[in-house]
């Protein structure tokens, strides 16, 4: 098996392979799902392995102590080889992850073959593939949290441990020094239990995190936001308690906590920062001083956590496995959110490229997980197996090596037929449509002669029609568009391909999972895959901004997509569900295609749920690399509150978009769109602009024909989530 290993002398680090560990009794063999690198214990261990001798002695002076006293006792020569033996020698690297039980020990009766469990430990909870785990060191997983999640369990119950030792209440006001990855998670955890958190780090990205996830104020060290926002907060008397989970060398964060404490404070101690305390500020106030050892009692104890021995919980209300499980059911219960916080998931296989970005500043993060090969893909539990299997979409494969027909001659302008001549035709695609140099509309078609000569004379189509084969069959059609209820949509694009036809239709593209596969069948009968779904929003000029100002991401991102759809009126043909089928059926796609566009993937899973007794819904979307997207679809908001809103935040970066009026990006600077008013530009002007140019240039058509099919199965398994009230795997997806 494979390990993440460091030679302290030199600062070599590597991937090692080496012997599995067998399964001792009093413990279980597990095999690492995700592990978690805590980017500030992990990287000064690293970064200590590749200082000097002399810059190692300056940073680890206890040990320095240990060397002289053995000096004393053995001699230089012995010693002298003792530590050149222990530097130049590989040493493991992790502490906290998650993984599947792949043998049991004797001994173990509260987990199988199959569970999934969270491990602890700075020698059995390591970057490898494989680890033999100790009973009090690892705990189950509850149902539905995904193990990238719970490889956190270590890194929470350390900041569990640190919140606990403060002792808050209700009401309290606390101050968190330090908001790296244990600030930010004892800032969530405080801010559940009641208290008011202010946040204090020099890095602006990671203020701006913990104000979104809940901090009431964060700023700089010493800054006036900090100091403005305590005497706010508590009346000018100080804050509670003071969390410091800062590092370094510096003495600002106990000179800080001295500052803004109030009367009988306590300062907790969480991270190793340096504490040359203020004699006096500190006397004078009386402030309790106080260490939280690691992830709670039990910790270096050898009894507890090698022998198995508990502390009887009459005694020990909270030990180090207790932490553990308590902190992996807030997690599952949503109260602590560790989505944000990962900046980068990087394969296994890359981790001694991923500590040497870390390392050399290229990778900015606050915390980054190992993915295993295979394994977040265990098997469910054994005494799961009588279970129905879970829900699945198919996503019809679009199989390659279709090529357009060669051009039949250099066209300088396409001729469009329309099939379809309603309110959207006639609103937003005619308009734009109607005046261009580059297509000519050629013929309408529509079900009564009336509507196709009104649409005739308004936008100077050379013919009107009730006859569709006859367009079809017109060798001098190059584009069909179907701009026609929801129910033809599949039916219609099926014919026009066979036809020969580049085509448009608007969304949706499909009402059942039967009519999706009928188009795919069809690019492939004929050979003809140029077509295109009216996805608009990845086409606005606001939103693609903003897109290239956010920049490429490196890590997972949490994207929200808020939409106000407000109130039918009576009598719309959306009502007509068992016809054109649902609301969300017929627009959701839109909302899809944008989020999948902003995250530069396909989805793998959907899950829907629905208010009692009405049509909003919340989908959440699940995509490949931990990605995921909520679309909330509500039809009861006011009329006066923005239509869309979206929210993508990755990498300590953000993205607004308000109603395709208002756009902003906040990172290392912020950037925010014009403050004129403009007219909503929602992308339909360009996106005719990228289908034109495809078809007159024989060019790719704008959108993948993977993603469209991708888009609409998605589409169609909100309803099957909903039907089944769990997720839905999009089988085939990639």
């Amino acid at each position: 098996m494979k390990q993440v290993v460091q030679n302290y002398k030199n600062g070599e680090l590597a991937l090692l392979d080496v012997p599995v560990p067998g399964c001792k009794p009093g413990g279980v063999l597990v095999r690492s799902a995700y592990s978690l690198i805590s980017t500030g214990t992990e990287l000064m261990k690293v970064s200590e392995a590749g200082m000097s001798m002399l810059g190692k002695a300056r940073s680890r002076p206890d040990q320095v102590a240990r060397v002289v006293q053995s000096v004393a006792t053995n001699g230089v020569p012995a010693t002298y080889r003792k530590v050149m033996g222990k530097l130049d020698s590989y040493t493991p690297l992790g502490y906290s992850l998650c993984g599947v039980v792949e043998q049991v020990g004797g001994g173990i009766d509260d987990v199988s073959v199959g569970d999934l469990v969270a491990c602890a430990g700075n020698e059995h909870a390591l970057h490898a593939e494989l680890n033999w785990v100790p009973k009090n060191l690892y705990a189950r997983v509850p149902d539905g949290l995904a193990p990238r999640y719970a490889a956190f369990g270590t890194v929470g119950s350390i900041a569990l441990q640190g919140v606990r030792r403060g002792e808050p209440q209700l009401g309290d006001v606390a101050l968190v020094i330090g908001l790296g990855l244990i600030g930010q998670l004892v800032a969530q955890l405080l801010t559940a239990s009641g208290v008011r958190v202010v946040g204090a780090d020099p890095d602006p990205a990671r203020c701006e995190l913990a104000e979104r996830l809940g901090a009431a104020a964060c700023g700089g060290p010493g800054s006036a936001a900090v100091e403005t926002a305590v005497a706010e907060l508590t009346g000018g008397l100080g804050v509670d308690q003071v969390y410091l989970a800062a590092g370094g060398g510096g003495n600002q964060p106990v000179e800080l906590a001295a500052r803004l404490s109030r009367d009988r404070g306590r300062v907790v101690d969480i991270g190793k920062c340096r504490l040359d305390l203020p004699w006096n500020a500190y006397y004078e106030k009386e402030l309790d001083v106080r260490f939280s050892r690691s992830y709670g009692p039990g910790r270096y104890d050898p009894e507890y956590e090698l022998e198995g021995r508990d502390y009887p919980i009459g005694y020990v209300r909270w030990t180090e496995r207790r932490n553990l499980a308590c902190f992996l059911d807030l997690l599952a219960r949503g109260r602590v959110d560790v989505e944000p916080l990962v900046s980068h998931t990087a394969d296994f296989d890359d981790a001694v490229e991923t500590y040497r970005s870390l390392e050399e500043g290229a990778l900015k993060a606050v915390a980054v997980l190992f993915r295993y090969p295979g394994g977040a893909e265990r098997p469910e539990r054994t005494r799961d197996a009588g279970k129905a299997p879970a829900p699945a979409v198919a996503v019809p494969e679009v199989r390659g090596g279709q090529e357009p027909a060669p051009a039949r001659r250099v066209r300088t302008s396409v001729r469009l037929a329309f099939v379809g001549a309603g309110a959207y035709a006639t609103s937003m695609l005619l308009p734009h449509l109607a005046q261009r140099d580059d297509a000519v509309l050629s013929t309408v078609v529509t079900t009564t002669a009336l509507s196709a000569a009104n649409a005739k004379r308004k936008f100077g189509f050379e013919a009107a029609t009730t006859d569709l084969d006859a367009v079809l069959g017109d060798p001098d059609v190059d584009a069909v568009f179907v701009v026609t209820r929801h129910s033809s949509h599949a039916a219609l694009t099926r014919k026009a391909l066979v036809a020969g036809k580049a085509v448009f239709v608007e969304k949706p593209l499909a009402l059942t999972e039967e009519e999706l596969s009928d188009v795919v069948a069809a690019v492939e009968e004929s050979g003809n895959d140029r077509l295109q779904v009216g996805f608009n929003r990845r086409f606005a000029p606001l939103l693609r901004e903003a897109r290239q100002r956010f920049g490429p991401r490196n890590g997972p991102a949490s994207l929200r997509y808020l939409v106000n759809a407000g109130r039918l009126e009576h009598g719309s043909w959306y009502l007509r569900q068992d016809a054109e089928g649902s609301r969300f059926t017929g627009e959701g796609g839109h909302f899809v295609d944008t989020a999948s566009w902003l995250l530069g993937a396909d989805p793998v899973s959907v899950y829907a749920t629905a208010a009692s007794g009405g049509e909003d819904l919340q989908v959440v979307l699940c995509y490949p690399g931990g990605s995921t997207a909520t679309i909330g679809y509500v039809t009861t908001g006011p009329a006066s509150f923005p239509k869309e809103t979206v929210d993508l935040v990755a990498d300590g970066r953000a993205l607004r978009l308000d109603d395709f009026v208002r756009a902003s990006v906040y990172g290392r600077r912020r950037w925010v769109s014009s403050r004129l008013p403009k007219a909503r530009d929602k992308g339909q002007r360009a996106e005719l602009d990228a289908f034109l140019r495809a078809v007159r240039t024989g060019g790719p058509m704008p959108v993948p024909l993977r993603s469209l099919v991708a888009t609409t199965a998605a589409t169609l398994a909100v309803r099957t989530s909903l039907a089944e009230g769990a997720p839905v795997t999009l089988t085939g997806a990639r």
